[in-house]
C-alpha cells in the first residue's frame, strides 16, 4: 500500500500531540524530578511539622526544607479570580493542592522508598503535568504501613491519631513513639496532608482517629441565613470539613494494599473513630 500524502498523515500526528505538550507547558514542577535520587543523609533539612497559628492562613514549608521531601512549582494556566485548590496525586492518592494568587504552590510530602509518581492538575482539570522518580531516602528503612490524612478546607486543622497494638498515642503532641511509629508530617493549615508511618509494624490492631481541632469559620450575612432580610450583622458559620484517609500497608511492593476513607467532619473537637484494622 502506497501513501498518497505522507505529509498530511505526519501533520495530523504532529496536531494530535500539540495540545498535549501545550497542557504539559502550562504547569511547572521545579520538585520532585524525575530519574533516580537519593534523600537527604539521615532526613537532614526534611522537616514536616508546621508552626501552629490561628487563624490558619496558608502551609509554610519551613525554611531550609531539602528539595527531596516538598513539591514545589505553578499553575500558570489558572482560572481568573479562582479561589479553588489544584489537585495533587501522589502514587495514586489525591490530595487538594493549596495555591497562592499566582498558582505557585510549595507543600512539604514524605516520600516513601521505591518507585513514585506525582501529578499535578489544574483546578478546573484542563492541565496537568506528571513525574515518576525512584527514592532511595538516603538509607533510611521504608516504611511499611503509612496513613495519610487530606481534607477539603482551607484555614482549618484536622488531626490524625493513631493507637498501636502496644498502647502507643501518635499525634502532633507525641509525634514519634519507642515503638519507631512517627507522624511525618503535621500541616496545621487547610488540606493536609498528615502522614504517619511505621517502618516495622507491630503485629496486632491499629485504631485511627481524626480530631477536628480548629478553623472551619467563614462570616455570612444575615440574608444568607434564609429570613430575606439583611441587617448588615454577620454571623460566625462553621463549614463542613470532608476528610480522606487513606491506609497503605507494604507500599511500592506487589504486596501493596491501599484502602480510603471518606469522613464529614461537622464540629470543632469532634473526635471520629475512622478505622479499626489488624496488622499485617
Amino acid at each position: 500500500m502506497t501513501l498518497r500524502y505522507p505529509q498530511v498523515l505526519l501533520l495530523l500526528c504532529a496536531m494530535t500531540a500539540l495540545p498535549l505538550a501545550i497542557a504539559a507547558d502550562e504547569i511547572k514542577l521545579d520538585t520532585p524530578i524525575g530519574g533516580w535520587r537519593s534523600g537527604a543523609p539521615g532526613g537532614e533539612g526534611e522537616n514536616f511539622s508546621q508552626t501552629v497559628n490561628y487563624p490558619a492562613s496558608s502551609v509554610n514549608t519551613p525554611q531550609g526544607q531539602a528539595n527531596t521531601a516538598r513539591i514545589t512549582g505553578q499553575i500558570k494556566a489558572m482560572p481568573k479570580d479562582s479561589n479553588d485548590p489544584g489537585k495533587l496525586i501522589v502514587n495514586g492518592v489525591a490530595l487538594p493542592l493549596k495555591l497562592d494568587e499566582e498558582g505557585r504552590f510549595d507543600r512539604p510530602f514524605s516520600f516513601p522508598n521505591g518507585s513514585n509518581s506525582v501529578e499535578v492538575r489544574s483546578p478546573d482539570g484542563q492541565h496537568r503535568h506528571r513525574t515518576q522518580f525512584l527514592n532511595t531516602s538516603g538509607g533510611a528503612t521504608p516504611a511499611k504501613l503509612r496513613v495519610l490524612l487530606t481534607w477539603d478546607s482551607d484555614g482549618t486543622d484536622l488531626d490524625l491519631h493513631v493507637i498501636t497494638p502496644d498502647g502507643a498515642h501518635i499525634w502532633y503532641g507525641d509525634r514519634v513513639a519507642p515503638n519507631g511509629a512517627v507522624l511525618d508530617v503535621d500541616v496545621t493549615t487547610g488540606y493536609g496532608p498528615e502522614i504517619f508511618a511505621m517502618p516495622a509494624p507491630i503485629k496486632g490492631q491499629y485504631q485511627v482517629y481524626l480530631n477536628y481541632y480548629g478553623g472551619g469559620y467563614r462570616s455570612v450575612s444575615d440574608d444568607e441565613e434564609g429570613d430575606g432580610e439583611s441587617s448588615g450583622g454577620q454571623d460566625a458559620v462553621q463549614a463542613l470539613t470532608t476528610a480522606q484517609v487513606t491506609v497503605i500497608t507494604e507500599e511500592g511492593t506487589p504486596s501493596e494494599k491501599m484502602e480510603t476513607f471518606v469522613v464529614p467532619m461537622r464540629a470543632v473537637g469532634e473526635l471520629t473513630l475512622v478505622k479499626s484494622f489488624s496488622y499485617p
